[in-house]
């Protein structure tokens, strides 16, 4: 045995955890079910370009897989499912590109938006676990999963107007599917949904506390799976109502205030909608929170996720992918998305400068420009249905 040279350690270096952990759970039936483990909880599971392009050939490669019956989409640590993009990379490729086009965020957000198609259009069973935080790109990850489930800590939003973006992902999409104008509130707000508001909205499907998550890998390994997509979501279903059976959900806050939502929301003129709330003084702390985040937010993305709202009926997933990944593009070459990130985590003094400061100021053409093409579409987003 030789000794350690000087200035080296006895222990042999470990490899770096890989972002996201893939196994195979083996069932009864002879399938297996695939798991997929975001793995960066101290960063709360951000979403990052190296963990996507992970995630989409794996999940290709289980989607063709016959001994395959399903896929739980998962992820380490308590705190979070996954509270977002990775914005700190992407404040650096905007920085970097400056006006040119910027090759960085073309890759992400095409290959975010990609993934997101793929788990909508999945053709067997997806259990998304989305326990903790649930933000943004981390909401994209599970609102096209087959089952997903809440938990006592699921806290979820779209957060997008404080950072100078706006909800995408397929927020066009699910935010317009959501009961009245209540997507178009969350849209503009930020508002918190626990795991009551995310079934109330459709966000979500069952609620199972998360200390039963052992016993339902046990259950999905005790399982008997058909192979059949219709056979096998019902066997799902089944096996996670039961899981969740007797557990109390905590209080909703959106049936509690439907009528006041759809009230503030009760316009096609954005300005009577921000005049209204911005006079939320004295009202519930949850309705007046939700003001408060609308009036301190970037007055370009308020008029941008209106604008999506507006021009999402009718429109298929596919359809409003495209037109999101313009719309994120338009934003990385604008001011306030960069602005957003740096007020929030470069330099963190929460205080970004929108330009325009003011909502009055926002012109049609800026958010037209917006929405602007910038460079050929990719591929992998062109025939998307």
């Amino acid at each position: 045995m030789t000794e350690p040279t000087s200035g080296t350690s006895s222990t042999a270096r470990l490899p770096p955890e890989p972002v996201v952990r893939f196994r195979e759970l083996p069932t009864r039936s002879g399938h297996r079910f695939g798991v997929a483990t975001l793995n960066a909880p101290s960063a709360l599971n951000a979403l990052s370009s190296d963990m996507v392009r992970l995630l989409d050939p794996q999940l290709r490669a289980w989607r063709d897989d016959p001994q395959i019956a399903g896929v739980l989409l998962d992820a380490a640590g308590d705190k979070a499912f996954c509270a977002g993009g990775d914005l700190r990379r992407l404040y650096a490729a905007i920085r970097a590109a400056g006006p040119a086009r910027n090759a960085e965020a073309e890759a992400f957000f095409s290959e975010e938006y990609a993934l997101d198609h793929l788990i909508h259009r999945f053709p067997k069973p997806v259990l998304a676990w989305a326990h903790g935080i649930v933000m943004g790109g981390g909401v994209g990850l599970m609102a096209g999963a087959s089952h997903r489930v809440v938990t006592e800590s699921t806290r979820l939003a779209m957060p997008e107007i404080g950072i100078g973006l706006f909800p995408d992902v397929g927020g066009s999409w699910f935010l317009r599917r959501m009961p009245g104008r209540v997507g178009l509130f969350l849209a503009l707000t930020a508002a918190p949904l626990n795991a009551a508001d995310a079934l109330h909205v459709g966000i979500a499907d069952a609620f199972v506390p998360h200390a039963r998550k052992a016993a339902v890998l046990e259950a999905l390994a005790a399982a008997e799976w058909a192979g059949d997509e219709a056979a096998d979501r019902a066997r799902l279903t089944d096996l996670l109502r039961t899981a969740g059976e007797g557990a109390a959900l905590p209080d909703a806050m959106v049936p509690r205030h439907r009528a006041a939502i759809d009230a503030l929301m009760a316009d096609e003129v954005l300005a009577d909608i921000a005049s209204r709330l911005g006079s939320m003084q004295g009202q519930d702390a949850w309705l007046q929170a939700a003001g408060e985040t609308f009036t301190r937010g970037s007055p370009t993305s308020a008029a941008l996720a209106f604008a999506l709202w507006q021009r999402a009926e009718g429109r298929s997933l596919g359809e409003l992918l495209r037109l999101e990944y313009h719309a994120a593009l338009g934003c990385c070459a604008h001011a306030d998305f960069p602005e957003g990130i740096r007020a929030l985590l470069i330099d963190k003094d929460r205080r970004p400068r929108w330009q325009p400061a003011r909502l009055a100021d926002v012109t049609e053409a800026l958010v037209e420009d917006h929405l602007q093409p910038r460079g050929e579409l990719p591929a992998r987003l062109a025939h998307l249905d």
